[in-house]
């Protein structure tokens, strides 16, 4: 479906890929309706597209859910249509065995992660089903395809958005809404420090292998665009995915040995 002259609903937009993707649709002509829980960081956002109708800022704490049955009628009054969602916002959780992690943290990990994104598609939904054609992407992760140990309980709610698009996908093939499922792999953005966790010393930015938010968002949007079923962002994605199917067991042992050494480094 092309971008342009839509109107597009995109979760986590205040930073990251999020953000990179708003500048990358407004790019392609498309308009954004800007969803995050920063205040700050949507105002910062909107001062910098400038004064454009194209854009509208909508601060959300996705896990509030009675929040979130507002959005609908907030964006259709101020852009008359609604053509599609991506749910992009997520938070990590601490780098913990699974029995180590609180019940409120993983109450919050699964309520922005995967609650959140439930929610929202069936409030978008009866809009978008009313429209010429619609669009619908999820993010899920590497962690979501590949299990990384300490990263257990997000790991299993990407998992599940993984899933979850992919028999939304299954239900809706014949109707007007396409379905995009985004697996990202190591991307520069500021998700550590957004959800309150301290970047390992040995998972600097800096790698060579690590994808730029804005060579995300350009993938992304050309994903959206072809109506590409599954996206891998990223080589590491895209190695982990072959791996993990070829060898299992052993692709499991591999990394999770090469975890320990890394959580190891940073006590």
């Amino acid at each position: 479906m092309r971008i342009e002259g839509k109107v597009w609903a995109v979760t986590g937009a205040g930073s990251g890929i999020g953000l990179a993707l708003t500048r990358e649709i407004l790019n392609r002509g498309g308009r954004v309706a800007l969803i995050d829980i920063s205040g700050e960081a949507l105002n910062r956002a909107k001062s910098d597209f400038g004064n454009t109708n194209a854009v509208s800022i909508h601060q959300t704490d996705i896990s509030d859910f009675e929040r979130i049955k507002s959005l609908p009628s907030e964006i259709l009054q101020h852009h008359g249509q609604m053509d599609g969602l991506v749910n992009n916002a997520g938070i990590i959780q601490p780098f913990v065995d699974f029995t180590d992690l609180t019940d409120d943290k993983i109450l919050k990990i699964l309520n922005v992660n995967l609650l959140s994104v439930v929610y929202l598609l069936r409030i978008f939904y009866p809009h978008l089903k009313d429209r010429p054609e619609a669009h619908i992407a999820n993010v899920s992760s590497m962690g979501g395809i590949f299990p990384f140990p300490g990263q257990s309980w997000y790991g299993a709610t990407k998992a599940a958005v993984k899933l979850l698009t992919e028999a939304m996908y299954a239900e809706l093939m014949n109707s007007n809404i396409r379905m995009t499922l985004i697996i990202p792999g190591a991307v520069r953005t500021n998700i550590m420090e957004n959800s309150g966790i301290k970047q390992p010393v040995n998972s600097t930015s800096k790698g060579r292998n690590i994808l730029s938010a804005e060579k995300a968002a350009f993938k992304i949007c050309n994903a959206i665009e072809k109506n590409t079923f599954r996206l891998l962002l990223g080589n590491d994605a895209r190695f982990l995915d072959l791996f993990y199917r070829l060898m299992p067991e052993r692709s499991i042992g591999i990394i999770a040995r090469q975890m320990k050494k890394m959580l190891a480094a940073n006590q």
